[in-house]
């Protein structure tokens, strides 16, 4: 499999990684450890990645793990196609913990408490990791493919 300049160089400096590939539109996809995930973050923010495009997390299969997935881009003046480069970190369902990336991107806030949210992962040192969108006494989480849905409905405010 063909690797990018991104898997090159974590190949030479031997971090662990598993190179994915890339996409349809030539964006390089990495694997990366959790724990490795904080250094490598800050490594690519200096390197000129300074705008997390998106972040979202799924369930990759009942009983396996589940990932959290950023979309990174350095953009600079002058340049018409920016650099991207999509990082995808694996955790366990039974545990899953991951660093956020907070501190590093700003913007990652909501979109780390709504992977929070909507399928459990916690994200290590985030400022207000609650919940976004389900009200603060759900129990569960909805995009989880072993997620059940309760037998009821609550409707507030409805008139």
């Amino acid at each position: 499999m063909q690797q990018g300049w991104l898997s090159n160089w974590l190949v030479k400096h031997e971090v662990v990684h598993r190179s994915l590939g890339f996409d349809h539109r030539g964006i390089e996809t990495l694997q990366i450890k959790a724990g490795d995930w904080d250094s490598i973050a800050v490594i690519l923010y200096v390197y000129g990645y300074n705008y997390l495009r998106s972040q979202c997390a799924y369930d990759v299969a009942p009983g396996g793990s589940l990932a959290s997935v950023y979309h990174l881009t350095r953009i600079q003046y002058g340049i018409d196609n920016p650099e991207e480069v999509c990082i995808k970190v694996f955790a366990q369902k039974d545990n899953p913990r991951i660093p956020s990336v907070f501190w590093i991107w700003r913007s990652a806030d909501f979109q780390e408490r709504e992977s929070y949210d909507m399928v459990g992962i916690s994200y290590d040192n985030h400022p207000r990791l609650k919940r976004i969108l389900m009200p603060e006494s759900w129990i569960g989480w909805p995009l989880r493919k072993d997620y059940i849905t309760p037998n009821f409905y609550e409707i507030q405010d409805a008139h």
